[in-house]
């Protein structure tokens, strides 16, 4: 069975690929991640804000308009708008600093693509996380559920849980990069620690798990409103809350179940 683990610095993160294809040669299974990758490194040139002449950055200034833009810009902003409505508001990328920034859900939409070029050639058994927004395809190698390790907030070297994911997992928080996510409603209080959305979407989860960053307890009844997708809060004073169908495993660190 052709297998391969993969790494590659793009997306201003490092993508780590986890494939395995019983009906594919160890060089076809290649070609696909390369093909994968390479698609990751094309969105990113065209929605980076890091990128001065990326098609969004110019979008942003007033120097292209939408309809001169790659066909996939309109494609995230109409997903960044559903995914408002899906959100109550909580997640709004038209309510950015400078401009439109869809940050908070393209990286889950081009994690997405990528899988998808992988499935599309062959590939039966994947999972590629984008630090630590998680997509996964198939079934482990190992068989049983995947099982996605949620980082702790302020313990470098531990995890806060274990879940059992499905499709998709996505983490936001502001213990890495410092307050850089914006709340669009203006919720009062502290903001939460960590917020980890799972569903059969990473687009949406990602957008969602931004939501829930900002909007803590209320967003995440927003989220045990939708079909399909669940949430895990870990609140500024370290408390937790999550909506019914997460799913700890055996192997969380607390012994959850």
């Amino acid at each position: 069975m052709a297998s391969i683990v993969h790494t590659e610095e793009v997306m201003g993160t490092v993508v780590s690929f986890h494939a395995d294809a019983p009906g594919m040669t160890e060089a076809e299974l290649a070609a696909s991640v390369t093909a994968a990758t390479a698609l990751l490194h094309g969105d990113d040139e065209t929605f980076s804000l890091w990128k001065p002449e990326s098609p969004l950055s110019r979008l942003r200034r007033g120097e292209l308009r939408l309809e001169d833009a790659p066909a996939e810009v309109a494609e995230v902003l109409d997903l960044c708008e559903a995914a408002g409505t899906l959100s109550q508001g909580w997640f709004n990328a038209f309510a950015m600093p400078g401009g439109v920034d869809p940050t908070g859900l393209v990286k889950g939409w081009s994690l997405e693509r990528a899988l998808a070029v992988l499935v599309d050639a062959g590939v039966t058994s994947a999972m590629l996380n984008g630090g630590g927004d998680v997509v996964c395809h198939g079934t482990p190698p190992q068989g049983g559920p995947w099982l996605i390790g949620v980082r702790h907030p302020w313990r470098l070297d531990a995890l806060a849980a274990v879940l059992e994911v499905e499709r998709a997992i996505a983490t936001s928080g502001e213990y890495e990069r410092g307050r850089h996510l914006v709340d669009p409603i203006g919720r009062i209080g502290p903001r939460p620690a960590s917020a980890t959305v799972t569903g059969p979407s990473l687009t949406l989860a990602d957008a969602l798990a931004t939501a829930v960053a900002v909007g803590g307890d209320d967003a995440l009844e927003v989220v045990a409103s939708l079909d399909g997708y669940d949430a895990y809060l870990i609140r500024a004073d370290g408390s937790e809350a999550a909506t019914e169908g997460i799913r700890f495993s055996v192997a969380d660190p607390d012994g959850r179940d």
